[in-house]
């Protein structure tokens, strides 16, 4: 098995995965290949879309995650941390606390560089 390193579409992430893997990623995303938050990201998109009367399908599901990626300029790993902490608030059902930018709750110190 041969692995390959390939960059998520959405946030920019790299990963090595098998060749296998990653045409069985593509095979569900329309030809994108996604790394494992995004991937869930948009499955939650096409599960909160199928209970609309419409529906949401997995291609516009991936293009509005692609479209949020998009807005964020900062390191993916720093991405990655901000969708972790999204994805549990949405868990918890506390989506109604203060957006990140505004929290000082917690903040990196100046001494963390990532890159």
């Amino acid at each position: 098995m041969e692995i390959e390193s390939v960059q998520c579409e959405c946030c920019g992430l790299k990963e090595d995965c098998t060749q296998d893997y990653i045409s069985e990623v593509k095979g569900k995303f329309d030809g994108k290949w996604l790394c494992g938050l995004c991937s869930e990201a948009v499955r939650d998109e096409v599960n909160r879309g199928n209970k609309k009367a419409f529906g949401t399908s997995v291609e516009e599901a991936v293009m509005a995650h692609m479209s949020f990626c998009g807005k964020s300029k900062s390191n993916p790993a720093v991405r990655v941390a901000d969708g972790m902490r999204q994805m549990l608030r949405r868990i918890s059902g506390d989506l109604s606390s203060t957006p990140p930018s505004t929290s000082k709750k917690y903040a990196r110190s100046a001494s963390t560089k990532l890159y």
